[in-house]
């Protein structure tokens, strides 16, 4: 389980705030003990200076030296304690709108203070929010000068000491509350889980990889092994500390809040699923084309196209012949996907998706009644799927007119010691050099010949589909696995 812990230099700068245990000194901070590094410790950081050797300085040294997750860090408190190094984080923000603050007719300068990343400036609260993730401090005034456009020229850290007004006062406590709202459960409530495990969705989501009774059967699973799980979304980014695992249940991309959410959970030191690397790795057709063809893995016969190498466009549709499945690098569930059954729609289909990327697959179309799917975990076969083609369609999902509807074929669920033996050696050579996280491999088979399709690094798990034969045993297994990394990590940290 784990723990938060906030550290002011007296406890005369929490007066203003209601009293809580979890509320400490330096001085205690620096006389506690390490503790047992199989308990996860949050510290907020509240002291009232971060120069270097100051109390707040040293006790962001202590938290990570004693491998705690201190904010800020002492990267941040050193970028924030020089304008040459912050700056380079502030060129990577989008450049402030013109009319982001009125003019106060003060000689065009604003001054504002972020909480947790939030303020009470409503036009501004993107330009906090980006600031938070770049360099996450609990208070930070911003200065803001207007020339010919606004700019930051400032920034300061803040302590609650700081604070003189209720309404700065509220705006804390509340950002404070929003951010890690776990400093105000009860000790008894705490003790009821070892770890913490958040499951990024998106409740706006079509086609996501988990159904809402699939997410809650993880939530049972975890908390009958001594997981407290809870369900995130994109707005939490800045709370991911909390918790000692990600699982992403949201459809991934590269270009994508998801892998954000994986890079900066791994920073973390969390375990995540999906990690950034399958996502780089399984995200894109063309990099796995490759990969397949370093490591043999048997696949169709795969060209990777571009727009100027014509003499190849010609050799695919003569090597390959019709018909020819056509795939944008990025698609997913049979988007971007489209088989041709002649030069002239092939020519016409090419030119269509050279304008979405640089790139294009041309792949061997291989007709079967079904795919595999083999879920795989740790380089183990974890489930076994036939998806059936959608009805009168070579594909499983079927997106008809692009409206947003789509209708897919059926489904059969069995124990993977039932699978053929081609198909599950074709499915683990698939994934071993991707990584050892969970994956779907799809796979189709004609006769004792497996070939693989792809592999997604965010598979899915629906409730009575994937599940139908492990049910509640599914769950229990992924659940377990993270508890073996989560404590793995501890054992193996110094």
């Amino acid at each position: 389980m784990s723990q938060l812990l906030v550290v002011v230099d007296s406890l005369k700068d929490w007066a203003p705030y209601f009293p809580a245990e979890d509320v400490i000194t330096f001085d205690d901070y620096l006389a506690r003990p390490d503790g047992s590094r199989k308990t996860r410790t949050r510290v907020i950081n509240l002291c009232r200076s971060y120069k270097y050797l100051s109390k707040g300085y040293y006790c962001s040294l202590l938290g990570e030296a004693r491998d705690h997750h201190v904010i800020p860090s002492l990267r941040v408190i050193n970028d924030l304690n020089q304008k040459s190094l912050y700056t380079l984080h502030l060129d990577e923000l989008q450049d402030l709108p013109a009319d982001i603050v009125a003019d106060n007719g003060r000689d065009k300068e604003f001054t504002f203070i972020t909480y947790f990343g939030a303020t009470g400036h409503p036009e501004l609260q993107s330009l906090a929010k980006d600031l938070f993730e770049k360099l996450p401090c609990p208070i930070l005034k911003v200065s803001l000068r207007c020339t010919d456009r606004w700019q930051i020229s400032a920034l300061q850290s803040l302590s609650p000491h700081h604070l003189k007004t209720d309404a700065q006062q509220t705006e804390f406590a509340e950002a404070l509350d929003r951010f890690s709202h776990k400093i105000w459960r009860s000790p008894k409530a705490r003790k009821q889980y070892r770890y913490d495990l958040a499951i990024l969705t998106n409740p706006e989501e079509k086609l996501p990889p988990s159904d809402a009774k699939a997410i809650k059967r993880f939530i049972k699973a975890g908390n009958k092994l001594g997981i407290d799980v809870d369900v995130i979304e994109r707005k939490d980014y800045v709370r991911l500390a909390e918790y000692d695992a990600l699982f992403i249940r949201e459809t991934t991309a590269i270009d994508h809040h998801t892998f954000r959410f994986a890079k900066k959970a791994e920073a973390e030191g969390m375990v995540v699923i999906d990690d950034s690397t399958s996502i780089l790795r399984c995200c894109n057709k063309v990099y796995l084309t490759d990969l397949f063809n370093v490591n043999k893995v048997p696949a169709p016969k795969t060209y990777i196209l571009s727009k100027q190498d014509k003499v190849a466009l010609q050799q695919a549709m003569e090597d390959i012949g019709f018909p020819i499945v056509l795939k944008i690098p990025d698609g997913a569930f049979s988007r971007g996907v489209f088989k041709v059954n002649h030069a002239e729609e092939f020519e016409a289909r090419v030119t269509a998706l050279f304008r979405q990327s640089a790139l294009v697959l041309a792949q061997e179309f291989l007709y079967t009644d079904f795919d595999w799917r083999i879920g795989v975990l740790n380089h183990k076969p974890l489930y076994a799927c036939r998806y059936y083609m959608a009805k009168d369609h070579w594909q499983i999902y079927n997106h008809g007119s692009g409206n947003g509807r789509f209708s897919s074929g059926g489904y059969e669920t069995m124990p993977t010691y039932e699978v053929p033996k081609p198909v599950l050696d074709a499915a683990l050579k698939a994934t071993r050099p991707i990584g050892n996280s969970l994956y779907g491999v799809d796979i189709k088979q004609s006769g004792k010949r497996a070939m693989v399709i792809e592999v997604n690094d965010n598979p899915s798990i629906e409730s009575g589909v994937e599940d139908q034969f492990l049910e509640l045993q599914l769950y229990e297994q992924i659940m377990q696995e993270f508890i073996n990394r989560i404590e793995a990590r501890r054992a193996h940290r110094p």
